[in-house]
């Protein structure tokens, strides 16, 4: 079976959430879901961003999906496992399962998927599983280092507020 990795949420990864959230609220400003995602290799350098794409393709065009398809296509599977994807929530079920897929080593977010339940509730453009990142890699053969969500803070503050209001 696949292994979490817990990890602590560091200086430099609160940067690239930041970046996140405001990519999210860039999203939203485009008229879709206010979701974004980055892939930062070792160096940390950024070497994609992906906001939602859902007025594209639907509920199926998430940012990290979206993100993870462009990496694996872009790069071989011992780069990406020296990356971190970071995004404002947590990997659903089908981000997390690409992620898985391509290798990528490293996964950081913001809010979690019951924060983002509590958000969306029973939207029909997010039916939301309550199925966590970790349990998706705990059933799986490989090791996936994670961090998240992060504690009562400002910047989670504002992860959340880019959602008020969007899905009633």
């Amino acid at each position: 079976m696949g292994q979490v990795i817990e990890d602590r949420i560091t200086e430099r990864d609160m940067e690239y959430l930041e970046q996140c959230a405001g990519l999210a609220l860039l999203s939203r400003k485009e008229g879709n879901h206010p979701f974004a995602a980055m892939l930062v290799d070792e160096e940390g350098c950024v070497l994609l961003s992906q906001t939602n794409a859902f007025k594209e393709g639907g509920s199926s065009y998430h940012a990290e999906t979206l993100l993870t398809l462009k990496a694996a296509a872009k790069w071989p599977p011992e780069k990406l496992a020296k990356c971190t994807l970071y995004t404002n929530f947590e990997p659903c079920v089908m981000c997390t399962g690409a992620v898985y897929w391509a290798g990528i080593g490293r996964i950081v977010y913001g809010a979690s998927e019951k924060d983002l339940l509590a958000l969306t509730g029973d939207n029909e453009e997010n039916p939301t599983f309550s199925l966590s990142c970790r349990d998706v890699i705990k059933a799986g053969q490989k090791d996936v280092v994670i961090a998240g969500p992060l504690g009562d803070c400002p910047l989670k503050e504002g992860i959340l507020a880019a959602h008020e209001g969007f899905w009633s």
